[in-house]
């Protein structure tokens, strides 16, 4: 195979491998071994930049984009008239080297359409893991895209090999998926999740009897949406989410607006992408779950079905609850002190942590880092300068807006006068 042959399959399934955003960390702890190639590091491995701002990046490709479905949201889909190509596992495994040599990846992150059948395409995406393993002594990131389907054997085989398993389950909702992908079904996603859940428990269970146990998928496994293509609102959207988090154990699921690619009755119209702002509500949503104590019907119900995109979730519930403010930093917990606006998790043990030497006012939270333009409607410290307490939750809103919108304006004029 000549040169200029790999370089434009690499350059078609490069840009078709585009569409997933689910690779951006890995959490992995492989580490090298026996003088081989490569190593995971705990921190992550991202295609921009990890926890500890190392800008890293993954060779992140499709092994073919000729698939048998025809999803209508997918760029992919075999009535779609793009180019096709297709790797062989040798030339994956070869590009995978050479540009880790050169220092131009840290990782592997390989999908791929769905040729023939699951198992047929799954397999050779675990044999490319699996020469690379094994072969090339490789000990750097791999994440591998489970292909849905895939049978038992082939995704135990696979979490040998790879250091994240992912399953997209595309839309959130069956509904959604029997209008835009009818040839699909939602429990050919879940088989193989369950598959890696189960493998994951083995492995955690066997490893405490065990020392020398093989690791299987050490980074976990994740999930991957797209917003926006089948009309789901935000709480089907989270709920869908959630239960997913609760019954898999995945580590992430990633949110990826709709990008219109072509036009079909079913779909946005072209020139109407999701807008980034409501991916970027939904993460901080997901962020909220996991993080930070809340309940996802305290965020997202019946009578709250949509995401306030002026404002982030945590003080839209904050402005739906007023009665549980004040909150007191002094006084408060854990639990309610990651309730106040403004303040991360980082500032909520720091105020754990500074109060038990001082009791805290104004100059102390700055200090901190706590956010007082949110904050300041929410907490009391010790200190009598104080905001009014008898603001509306429109009010606040509104003046937290409005100071947000002339920090961004100083910001941009400071700008301009820099440059200007």
């Amino acid at each position: 195979m000549s040169f200029e042959r790999v370089q434009e399959k690499l350059n078609i399934l490069a840009d078709a491998a585009k569409y997933d955003v689910s690779c951006s960390s890995s959490g992995s702890n492989r580490t090298n071994t026996n003088k081989g190639l490569g190593n995971a590091s705990n921190s992550g491995i991202c295609h921009t930049y990890t926890e500890d701002g190392r800008c890293v990046s993954l060779l992140k490709i499709l092994l073919t984009n000729h698939c048998i479905f025809d999803c209508a949201y997918c760029v992919t889909r075999k009535s779609n008239d793009i180019k096709r190509a297709a790797f062989q596992v040798q030339e994956v495994v070869d590009l995978t080297i050479n540009f880790y040599r050169r220092n131009y990846i840290e990782g592997l992150f390989l999908s791929s359409g769905i040729f023939k059948s699951a198992d047929y395409t799954m397999e050779r995406l675990v044999s490319v893991a699996k020469k690379l393993r094994l072969e090339e002594n490789f000990n750097g990131y791999i994440h591998l895209k489970s292909i849905p389907g895939a049978s038992d054997e082939l995704m135990r085989e696979a979490g040998l090999y790879a250091d994240r398993l992912s399953v997209n389950i595309e839309i959130p909702t069956e509904q959604g998926l029997k209008l835009l992908a009818p040839d699909k079904n939602r429990a050919d996603f879940i088989k193989p999740m369950e598959k890696v859940k189960n493998e994951i428990i083995q492995y955690k269970s066997e490893k405490k009897l065990i020392k020398n146990t093989p690791k299987y998928a050490p980074a976990g496994q994740s999930t991957q949406m797209i917003v926006g293509a089948s009309g789901e609102n935000d709480m089907q959207i989270m709920y869908t989410s959630n239960y997913f988090y609760k019954n898999f154990n995945l580590k992430r699921v990633y949110y990826s607006g709709y990008v219109p690619i072509s036009y079909d009755t079913r779909l946005p119209q072209i020139g109407t992408p999701v807008p980034m702002l409501r991916e970027n509500r939904l993460y901080q949503t997901d962020w909220l779950l996991r993080f930070y104590g809340f309940n996802i019907e305290e965020i997202l119900n019946e009578q709250h079905q949509h995401l306030d995109l002026d404002i982030d979730p945590k003080l839209g519930w904050a402005l739906r609850n007023l009665h549980e403010f004040p909150v007191d930093v002094n006084k408060a917990d854990k639990r309610m002190l990651a309730r106040i606006p403004g303040l991360g998790m980082k500032s909520v043990f720091k105020i754990l942590h500074a109060r038990r030497y001082r009791q805290l006012n104004w100059d102390h939270l700055k200090a901190i880092g706590v956010s007082l333009n949110r904050a300041q409607y929410f907490l009391i410290c010790a200190s009598n300068q104080f905001e009014t307490r008898d603001l509306t939750a429109e009010k606040i809103k509104g003046l937290i807006l409005q100071n947000t919108k002339s920090k961004y304006t100083s910001m941009l004029s400071n700008q301009l006068n820099l440059f200007g």
